[in-house]
């Protein structure tokens, strides 16, 4: 092949954009079971003593909460009763009901963070109370269901017990603007928490831990006991917070290396990395956990409603015993000789006998195992549990809308440390925030360390240029894959610039650079380039075959990587590869993208300084309001692409922050006025942070927008000409 010297020939046949999601599939499957064997290195565990092992897991418990998005101090803890049985919390005691009654029954409402409440029942026992519980049901029972079940219980058996209400599973609420989703009320909240680094089981946390502040002044023991989503809650409350000496877990403990497949509120950026649920175990040793083994809350996908779609994939399923038994002797390995004190139950419910019994077994018999369910009737006047959950839920929205709105402050206040006083120091003081953007934010995988092996053969050739399609490998089942154009016209030892690209969603690399294939939106970008006499390369990215490659987001998520972990590397050995042909410049290497290659164009040249300059089309925006708004209809609150949002992005790296990263290097960015990714308005807001970057370091007249009268396309015009300056001026 003229123009690629020493390339072997490509061979494939077949979809090699499916044959490279494929890939990753298998690589990420691979990788979730090679890290989950590698944990350990993340732990420096103690095991001499208690205390000792308590201080050397300090780091472990604060990651973790990291991961669960509990980092905001909570307010002052308090406890208002809004409605009761003809008695309150700080009447005396003779003018509570009768005796004959085991407990009462409370509405209450208690401050958690700033906006945020939490609200519930509680259950106050008649006789002084032997011990403190939070109590919580499967996040599609009420507090009255739990009342009626095992929290009611554990008032019979003497304890003070708090019951809030968790988000359910209904879609109701679920909307932007009057459009209307399917998305279960905790993946709509999860969507903008996620991005703001919190999250709604982060939230519901933090509910129990404030109830715990209260109970704080009792001075008894306390105690958490969860089912379902409620028992994922209890179970990490459990591990982070010392003071709960008792944790029982229903419905819910088990190995968790199928992450991916369950309901998307549940996923956890690098979770996986460093904690099973025998790592959580561990958290919570030496005091007390029972785990209940009894059928999970059957959860198939998201809720079925005609003329609603958006919400992502994902099931609950109940685990073997044995499954579940393994997990548990797994986390009793993780302590040494340190004896946990743990316990697995088999129920058919929960909240069995058999529990209640354990329970009083390890409280030294301060809690009675009541002989049967107590049937305390709920008291009138309390509040409708609908209209409650409803409050619970704008509140919580709310709570994420304040967070969008102070994140600008809060990214000012995390780039405090670059220094701006001329180009040398800017480019000195950002390799930090670089690093940090990649590992922490995109997730970083190792470089390569196996041959790029190119391959490669000719499709087609025009009068102005001759395309071939390459392939090379970056990890084991993971490669990269575009077409080259090359200009007829480039004369011995003349070295051209290069042009790479970027096709958008569902797209491929024909869409952009093969002159047989007429795209409306990409107008032959590529094509056209290759004609000015660019050599030009557009690669396969791997965001195509809808739920297929956003499930490889779903998986590399909980390992702390990303979509973007993977094309990092690819444009890499891209770029290795075209510097190795004797016709190119490899100092003169650029990127334009459009679309979900404008995505790309403001992280990849981020990351991958081998990228003279980057045009972004079709996407450059106030990226934190398009995926948090709960108020703009263009918000991804509402679509189907479940796998845009990155964990705690709005605190760190917006758009125009991303170009700090680019800077001192040109960027431009084209948007056309009709194009729906955004409106002008935010487009300008967070181009004017880019420019004014660049205009007080003096480099002004490296960075352009182009607005045009048009919709989501290649414009063409502007960027042409500013690759014309910036490459061959």
């Amino acid at each position: 092949m003229k123009h690629l010297p020493g390339v072997k020939p490509l061979t494939w046949k077949g979809d090699l954009a499916a044959r490279m999601v494929a890939g990753m599939d298998r690589c990420l499957r691979r990788a979730t079971a090679e890290r989950a064997a590698q944990r350990e290195r993340y732990w420096k565990r103690d095991t001499t003593s208690w205390a000792r092992h308590e201080k050397s897991i300090a780091p472990n418990r604060k990651r973790l909460a990291k991961c669960l998005g509990v980092v905001d101090d909570r307010v002052p803890a308090d406890m208002q009763v809004v409605a009761w049985a003809g008695t309150s919390l700080d009447r005396p005691s003779a003018e509570r009901p009768s005796e004959a009654a085991p407990y009462t029954i409370h509405a209450v409402r208690w401050h958690v963070l700033p906006g945020l409440t939490a609200e519930g029942l509680l259950l106050e026992p008649t006789a002084p109370a032997v011990a403190n519980v939070v109590a919580l049901g499967d996040a599609d029972q009420t507090p009255e269901q739990v009342a009626d079940g095992f929290g009611g219980a554990l008032a019979a058996s003497g304890c003070r017990v708090l019951i809030p209400t968790l988000i359910n599973r209904d879609c109701e609420w679920s909307g932007v603007a009057g459009i209307l989703t399917n998305q279960p009320h905790r993946e709509f909240i999860y969507r903008a928490a996620y991005e703001l680094g919190r999250h709604v089981i982060g939230a519901e946390i933090q509910k129990v831990l404030a109830a715990v502040d209260w109970f704080d002044q009792f001075r008894l023991p306390m105690g958490v006991m969860g089912y379902g989503e409620g028992g994922l809650i209890a179970f990490n409350a459990a591990a982070l917070d010392t003071r709960l000496g008792l944790a029982v877990v229903s419905g819910y403990f088990g190995p968790r290396e199928k992450l991916f497949a369950e309901p998307i509120y549940r996923n956890t950026w690098r979770l996986l990395e460093e904690f099973g649920d025998a790592e959580i175990a561990s958290l919570v040793a030496p005091r007390f956990l029972i785990v209940e083994h009894c059928p999970f809350p059957a959860v198939s996908g998201p809720p079925q409603v005609e003329g609603r779609s958006g919400a992502a994939p994902g099931a609950i399923t109940t685990p073997s015993v044995a499954a579940v038994e393994k997990e548990l002797k797994r986390a009793m390995g993780l302590l040494g000789d340190l004896p946990p004190s743990f316990g697995l139950i088999e129920a058919d419910a929960p909240g069995s006998l058999l529990t209640f019994e354990f329970i009083q077994e390890v409280s030294g018999g301060a809690v009675c195992a009541p002989d049967e369910l107590p049937t305390v009737p709920l008291p009138p006047g309390l509040p409708d549990p609908q209209a409650r959950l409803k409050r619970q839920f704008d509140e919580m929205v709310e709570w994420t809308q304040a967070l969008m709105r102070e994140a600008e402050y809060v990214r000012r206040d995390y780039w405090a440390k670059a220094d701006a006083t001329d180009v040398k120091l800017w480019e000195k003081t950002t390799k930090a925030y670089r690093k940090r953007f990649h590992e922490e934010v995109i997730g970083a995988l190792p470089a390569p360390d196996m041959p790029p092996n190119p391959r490669g053969r000719q499709v087609f050739a025009t009068e102005a240029y001759t395309g071939y399609e390459v392939v090379l490998d970056v990890y084991p089942d993971v490669f990269a894959y575009g077409i080259l154009l090359v200009p007829h016209d480039i004369a011995p030892g003349e070295r051209r610039p290069v042009v790479v690209c970027q096709h958008g969603l569902e797209g491929r690399p024909q869409d952009v650079a093969d002159p047989r294939i007429e795209e409306n939106c990409y107008h032959y970008f590529a094509c056209r380039l290759a004609q000015r006499g660019f050599v030009t390369f557009s690669p396969q990215n791997p965001y195509i075959g809808m739920d297929k490659f956003r499930v490889l987001q779903r998986m590399a998520n909980p390992l702390g990587l990303s979509l973007f972990s993977f094309i990092i590397p690819q444009h890499q050995r891209i770029l290795d590869f075209l510097k190795t042909l004797p016709y190119v410049d490899g100092k003169r290497m650029a990127f334009y993208g459009l679309s979900y290659g404008g995505k790309t164009a403001v992280r990849v040249p981020a990351v991958v300084t081998d990228y003279c300059l980057s045009v972004c089309s079709g996407d450059f925006n106030e990226w934190i309001w398009k995926n948090a708004s709960a108020r703009a209809p263009l918000s991804y609150l509402r679509t189907g692409e479940y796998e845009m949002f990155e964990f705690d992005l709005g605190m760190t790296f917006n758009y125009a922050e991303m170009t700090y990263l680019i800077c001192p290097r040109p960027f431009m960015v084209e948007r056309g006025h009709w194009d729906g990714v955004s409106w002008d308005e935010w487009v300008s807001y967070e181009f004017a942070k880019t420019r004014y970057r660049y205009d007080l370091l003096g480099i002004g007249e490296r960075t352009e927008i182009e607005y045009f009268n048009g919709p989501h396309e290649i414009n063409g015009v502007g960027a042409f000409a500013f690759l014309e300056k910036h490459l061959r001026g």
